[in-house]
């Protein structure tokens, strides 16, 4: 196998005048390598920051020549433990490819493979148009759109994935690949709408765009209640939107956490509603959570790109933020809440927190997205599995592990699959 020296001297030969390649002992490399989650991840002997298509392929000829296993990074924020399955690899950096091109008919746009979502909102909005992405400022736009992708505008118009129109990839073996609903190869299109980070490095995908409203407002109202309020939060969102129903203007999110300034010992609930059309908020999404009997409550009025802000998801929080921690997620998705499990939940995250102190980071978001956009698209189309569930409860688990403890580790996966049983097994 070659040393980080050969592949630093063979890689650099090829690679476009734009590109930059950075070997271990550089002062760069661990600004390039640096993850969202430390937890399991891969090791590198060298990273390449792509310009080009065909930096990518010079380089994933080079480690397939050498058996140099090679991933693909666009915003860092891939957290799966199979990660490290990659060890004295090279990483491919996108994040020079991160172009935004509005076609002429206004009604598309392509983007390079490295777009963050900031990027991407931001330069539809100076043209007066949006499309489906994340709602964190700083993940990549692809990350999750291969994944399918939930996004705040998914109960208009679908998830991330049901936006594409085209990609152009390059597979495994450094062959390029451009795919549609209409190219030859309808097996990798339809699985590129779910399952896509398994197939290839997308260097650019074309998804449809839309006008912004004339006139287009957005307004929240936020809360946040204690310990006792948890049944009752729970129950009045089953109530107002059963089964996946709430309006496909309307969002809701929960967090479960610590926050010392508001209690500095039991963790506390944070629940906002968002609304877009009407400035404030309708009451009948207020009144019950505002009869519920909140610590604190705000509220306020903007345009679709201050919404990350208001959910703390912006490139300010240090929720989102490269710090060095471990992040662990343990995702399930679900009908309508179970009330029961709720509590449970509640009392386990307050005590597991407790005993180890180390994990007092970790919280649990709870997205009630709209889904009509979502389950227009017929399930059997595209690879994405979820369709027909309602609402996303993740548990993270999140800490600093810096000294690469495995009992620390054991701990946190422990608690995060002790978290995801209790809503698994309450979810019918």
């Amino acid at each position: 196998m070659s040393t980080q020296i050969d592949a630093y001297a063979a890689v650099r030969e090829k690679l476009s005048p734009g590109a930059n390649i950075y070997g271990e002992n550089s002062e760069d490399f661990g600004r390039a390598a640096l993850r969202w989650s430390q937890y399991k991840s891969p090791n590198f002997i060298v990273v390449v920051e792509v310009a080009t298509e065909g930096d990518v392929i010079e380089t994933i000829k080079y480690a397939n020549a050498n058996q140099i296993p090679f991933l693909a990074y666009s915003g860092g924020h891939g957290a799966i433990a199979g990660l490290d399955n990659v060890q004295k690899g090279i990483q491919i950096s996108l994040v020079k490819l991160d172009s935004v091109e509005i076609s002429e008919t206004g009604t598309t746009a392509t983007f390079g493979g490295g777009v963050l979502s900031k990027r991407a909102i931001d330069a539809l909005w100076k043209a007066g148009k949006q499309t489906v992405t994340g709602s964190c400022e700083v993940t990549s736009l692809l990350g999750p759109g291969l994944g399918g992708g939930y996004g705040l505008l998914q109960g208009k118009y679908g998830l991330i994935s049901d936006q594409f129109v085209s990609a152009r990839i390059v597979l495994a073996d450094g062959t390029v690949k451009n795919v549609s609903s209409e190219s030859n190869d309808p097996d990798l299109w339809w699985a590129l709408q779910g399952a896509g980070h398994n197939f290839g490095i997308v260097m650019s995908v074309t998804m449809k765009i839309y006008d912004v409203p004339k006139d287009d407002i957005w307004s929240f109202e936020s809360y946040v209640y204690p310990q006792d309020k948890v049944e009752g939060l729970y129950e009045r969102i089953n109530t107002l939107w059963p089964d996946g129903s709430q309006p496909s203007s309307v969002i809701n999110t929960s967090v479960l956490m610590h926050n010392p300034g508001i209690d500095a010992e039991k963790p506390i609930l944070a629940f906002i509603v968002v609304q877009n059309g009407c400035q404030p908020v309708e009451s009948i999404y207020t009144k019950p959570f505002r009869d519920l009997g909140s610590i604190l409550t705000q509220s306020g009025s903007g345009a679709y790109t201050d919404i990350p802000g208001w959910m703390e998801l912006d490139e300010k929080s240090p929720v989102t933020m490269k710090l060095g921690l471990s992040g662990i997620r343990f995702p399930v998705n679900v009908q309508n809440y179970n009330l029961q499990a709720q509590r449970e939940v509640y009392e386990l995250f307050a005590k597991e927190t407790s005993e180890i102190p180390e994990l007092r980071n970790s919280f649990i978001m709870c997205k009630g997205y709209p889904v009509h956009g979502v389950k227009s698209v017929p399930s059997e189309s595209t690879a994405f599995a979820h369709r027909d569930d309602n609402i996303l409860i993740a548990p993270v688990i999140t800490y600093d592990n810096k000294d690469n403890d495995p009992e620390l580790d054991a701990k946190a996966n422990e608690f995060g699959e002790k978290l995801r049983q209790i809503i698994f097994a309450a979810s019918g």
